[in-house]
């Protein structure tokens, strides 16, 4: 347990430094750490990144709440959509579960291209700026409904928090990253801390591997504390460009490693 307890440490706290700044917690680069490093069971390993968001989130949304990024209707209607959808989510990891291949194939085809298209945007060369008030507007109440449900179900049942699914969106619209990442942020602690009941509540009335690995993830949460402060701490000294650049990064990344893994397990 005591390599696995400084390892979570070091991992949670490099992965949050990073993702942190765009609204990405980190979970879904966990997920495979966790699987393939740590050796965490089936489907103990979901409430276990989940547990890791709830004790990592912490560190950054203090910080975004410090600078007044933090409020928002943005934020309330993220939430709002992904509490109800991560006890969903919950409740079909355990007790119908979709085979893995399915969400690492979705999740490489809706990633992939709009990492890709994200950074094609970002590198292209400038137009003329436009004015304030033809600045994007955010998706309508009932769209970004929609959305943060299904992101909350995704996370119920794959613990992958679901800023590395919001924030690509919300910033694929032209949404500034300054108002993206609290608000996905946000959206990622409510669902893992609901979520983590959830499966907690579902482990005393189930069989197997179902509750965290506490441990690991507490280790790794508390990594990802100190690490998502310094992060959401970076955000306001990196350009805006850098910023949208980075996340277009990650989600390509996370959508090049899924679709390896579903090809490779055909």
């Amino acid at each position: 347990m005591d390599w696995t307890v400084g390892a979570g440490l070091v991992a949670g706290l490099l992965i949050a430094v990073v993702t942190a700044p765009v609204g990405v917690s980190g979970a879904v680069f966990l997920l495979p750490v966790h699987l393939s490093v740590f050796g965490v069971p089936n489907p103990a390993v979901t409430p276990t990144n989940l547990l890791y968001n709830v004790v990592a989130g912490p560190g950054a949304l203090w910080r975004y709440r410090r600078d007044g990024t933090l409020r928002g209707p943005l934020t309330r209607r993220l939430i709002a959509g992904t509490l109800p959808g991560v006890v969903i989510g919950a409740a079909i990891r355990v007790h119908a579960l979709p085979g893995p291949e399915v969400f690492q194939m979705l999740v490489a085809v809706l990633l992939l291209p709009l990492g890709l298209w994200l950074c094609a945007r970002t590198l292209a060369p400038a137009r003329r700026t436009p004015s304030p008030a033809a600045s994007p507007a955010e998706p309508r109440p009932a769209v970004l409904t929609a959305l943060a449900v299904a992101v909350g179900v995704f996370g119920g049942i794959y613990g992958i928090g679901g800023g590395s699914l919001l924030g690509p969106f919300l910033a694929a619209r032209g949404m500034p990253m300054s108002r993206v990442a609290p608000a996905a942020l946000a959206a990622t602690f409510a669902t893992s801390l609901v979520g983590a009941a959830a499966f907690v509540v579902l482990s005393l009335a189930g069989s197997g591997d179902i509750a965290p690995d506490w441990w690991l993830g507490l280790a790794c949460g508390l990594g990802g504390l100190a690490g998502g402060y310094l992060g959401a701490r970076l955000q306001p000294r990196l350009p805006e460009r850098a910023l949208r650049l980075l996340l277009g990064v990650l989600a390509a990344a996370i959508g090049v490693f899924y679709a390896a893994r579903a090809v490779g397990s055909l």
